[in-house]
């Protein structure tokens, strides 16, 4: 099924924004929601990243988009049911990095945002351009509180 404008764009803004995330680092699905403009969407983000093209051709692709570095806001490896090994590969992903995962008492496998989250108030690309964040925009302080 072909994706209206409007959801490429939003696609194409949300790749772009994870390739941003620095090696080493997580952020949170509402943060990278937050920094494309539209902070009601973190479930969206979660679908952009289970759709990136496998294809290394495309503009945005599974090499050069980081996906791992993308999870809850609790600092939670999101369980996928599609793909039973998901968050395990996905934590695989973040090791290599350096990140260190954790699991908790119920399996869940976590990262410490405190040592590990990246939460910039705008991108580094926006800020390169002089771009300045919103003066009512929330302060990083409620980062946690995303999904």
């Amino acid at each position: 099924m072909a994706r209206s404008d409007e959801a490429q764009a939003f696609f194409h803004a949300v790749y772009a924004a994870v390739q941003e995330i620095p090696h080493g680092k997580v952020t949170s699905y509402g943060h990278i929601a937050r920094l494309v403009g539209t902070p009601q969407r973190p479930r969206q983000v979660g679908i952009c990243l289970k759709h990136i093209p496998s294809d290394p051709d495309a503009r945005f692709n599974h090499d050069n988009v980081p996906w791992q570095r993308v999870i809850s806001a609790k600092g939670v490896i999101s369980p996928r049911s599609s793909q039973p090994s998901g968050s395990r590969d996905q934590a695989d992903a973040l090791r290599a990095e350096g990140v260190i995962v954790t699991e908790g008492a119920l399996g869940e496998l976590m990262v410490d945002l405190a040592q590990f989250g990246w939460f910039p108030r705008i991108l580094p690309s926006e800020a390169a351009q002089g771009m300045v964040p919103d003066d009512d925009e929330e302060d990083d302080d409620d980062e946690e509180n995303d999904d």
